[in-house]
């Protein structure tokens, strides 16, 4: 069965909701730029109540060791990564922390995967997002999709995931699709950015597993 990856949470009752609708795993964006900005002080609270078997994920753009370090000591178990990071930069992160890094990559083009596939280096999943328009402030979490087909015949090395626009209108057609390990929503669950519905959560948990 796909996994689903609810992100951008920020408050108890949103995690409630992705726990009851089968989450397995939660994203927590610490990016002060994006709605859903988290700090780790705040990541420490949320997460008190996720059951063992529900990964806590921590979204990142070119962090430093400080702020891997705090979200780490805050009960994080994951590592994604969004921003400009390099191989290199991703083999540290894992050698240094011992933790299973993810690698977002942005998705516009045939060429954009083979890049994504190239800059995952030792990374544990690859995140295959919608590419961000230029000049948006945020990497990711844009409510933009990419064409799907791009990926057809294409043979990832790793385990993998999509996001970009998914919500509980298009993600079975997504699924029908392609195979991805697992689903990553985050504007696509919301009523306005980074306020969660509760329905809309349910609903695109209730798509997936149809």
């Amino acid at each position: 069965m796909t996994e689903i990856k609810f992100c951008g949470l920020s408050t108890p009752d949103s995690i409630d909701a992705a726990l009851a609708a089968g989450a397995r795993w939660l994203g927590f964006v610490s990016f002060p730029p994006s709605p859903r900005h988290v700090s780790p002080d705040r990541i420490t609270g949320l997460v008190q109540s996720v059951p063992p078997g529900v990964g806590r994920v921590a979204v990142l753009v070119d962090p430093d060791d400080e702020l891997i370090d705090a979200v780490l000591a805050a009960g994080i178990d994951t590592l994604q990564l969004h921003g400009g990071e390099t191989p290199a930069r991703i083999a540290a992160v894992k050698a240094r922390t011992g933790r299973a890094v993810w690698r977002a990559s942005g998705v516009a083009s045939r060429a954009d995967i083979t890049a994504a596939i190239a800059g995952a280096g030792g990374a544990d999943r690859l995140l295959l997002d919608a590419k961000a328009l230029k000049g948006a402030p945020l990497p990711g979490g844009n409510g933009l999709s990419f064409d799907w087909r791009l990926l057809e015949g294409v043979r990832l090395p790793l385990p993998w995931g999509l996001s970009g626009g998914l919500d509980a209108g298009n993600v079975a057609a997504a699924l029908a699709l392609l195979r991805p390990a697992f689903v990553d929503v985050s504007s696509g669950i919301e009523d306005q950015p980074g306020v969660k519905s509760r329905d809309k959560i349910k609903a695109f948990a209730a798509a997936v597993h149809a």
